[in-house]
């Protein structure tokens, strides 16, 4: 939405609001409140300017000239940057000399956060079956994802895919946004793909502090959306639909994972708790004093009235029966 022009930005909605206060602030004769809204909306004009003019570490181009276009494709003031060699189809650049040719045609305010850019050949090879791949495992390995776009590049130029190839990705990289597809021939050659997954996922974070073995709920727990980057470990996303404890002290507005919650125990150490007993068609009940923790089927120890101990399989809510 924003578009740059040289060192100069515009904005057409902005803008417009802009000229508005303006308007209103001088025929009111409101001159402090004019300055300030001008230095505020200044200020946001300038840090939007700044967040968005940092470079990539990769560029994939269309040709082997290599323009500013390819960086910034809306720019109207097209030149060019570097020619990738004849028998090559990447050209790496040091990111202070490609920052000093963007300043000197009037693009000062670019910044890098790599030593060197690179620009890579773009493959003409047909990547939809790796990218509907690579969907298809996010979308198994999260409850709720909502993809916006994949993109997959050959590590090397590729002019063509085998007719005949197997997929292959890690079985933790649905963690981060990006990983690295292997494709594997009949003939166990293999060839590398990069991957970008830019995609919205639901997670859960902590209220306040959560204290261990403390039951899981919607009061206690929030769920909101966020940008899939990096997850330590798999985020819980069923708060709700299962019944879970925290398995550890949670700090406040933690992202909840797998690591730290576990199947809600029903039965608790030292609680009376029902036993039935199932024979010749007669149902018995009995209370018992639980000598553990239990989820529903875990067999644990109680003790009744006489001190005899029992082992129970849970059955549900300081619920059990003999096995």
């Amino acid at each position: 939405m924003w578009r740059f022009e040289s060192a100069h930005w515009y904005h057409p909605i902005l803008t417009f609001h802009f000229q508005s206060i303006c308007y209103n602030a001088k025929s009111q004769s409101h001159q402090s409140i004019f300055m300030l809204l001008k230095t505020f909306l200044f200020f946001i004009f300038t840090s939007t300017l700044y967040a968005q003019l940092t470079l990539e570490s990769v560029y994939y181009v269309q040709g082997k000239e290599v323009r500013f276009s390819s960086v910034a494709p809306d720019t109207r003031d097209d030149f060019l940057i570097t020619t990738i060699e004849q028998n090559r189809y990447s050209q790496k650049i040091k990111s202070k000399d490609l920052l000093k040719l963007l300043a000197k045609h009037g693009y000062k305010h670019y910044t890098a956060n790599s030593n060197y850019i690179n620009f890579v050949l773009k493959s003409p090879v047909d990547t939809s079956l790796i990218e509907e791949k690579v969907r298809n495992y996010y979308k198994t390995n999260y409850e709720d994802i909502s993809i916006n776009s994949i993109i997959v590049a050959p590590r090397g130029y590729l002019e063509s895919l085998p007719d005949k190839y197997s997929i292959e990705i890690k079985n933790r990289d649905f963690l981060s946004s990006e990983g690295i597809v292997s494709v594997k021939t009949t003939e166990n050659k293999k060839f590398f793909f990069n991957y970008t997954v830019v995609a919205d996922v639901a997670i859960y974070k902590s209220r306040d502090v959560i204290k261990k073995d403390t039951q899981l709920t919607l009061t206690n727990c929030i769920k909101k959306s966020v940008a899939l980057e990096s997850f330590q470990d798999k985020p819980v996303q069923n708060i709700g639909q299962k019944q879970l404890q925290a398995k550890r002290h949670i700090p406040k507005d933690m992202i909840l994972t797998l690591r730290d919650v576990e199947i809600l125990d029903v039965v608790t150490k030292d609680s009376m708790i029902n036993v039935n007993f199932f024979q010749d068609g007669m149902a018995i009940t009995f209370s018992a004093k639980a000598l553990q923790d239990g989820k529903v089927n875990d067999i644990i120890d109680v003790q009744n009235n006489s001190g005899k101990i029992l082992k129970v399989r849970v059955t549900g809510s300081d619920m059990a029966e003999m096995e």
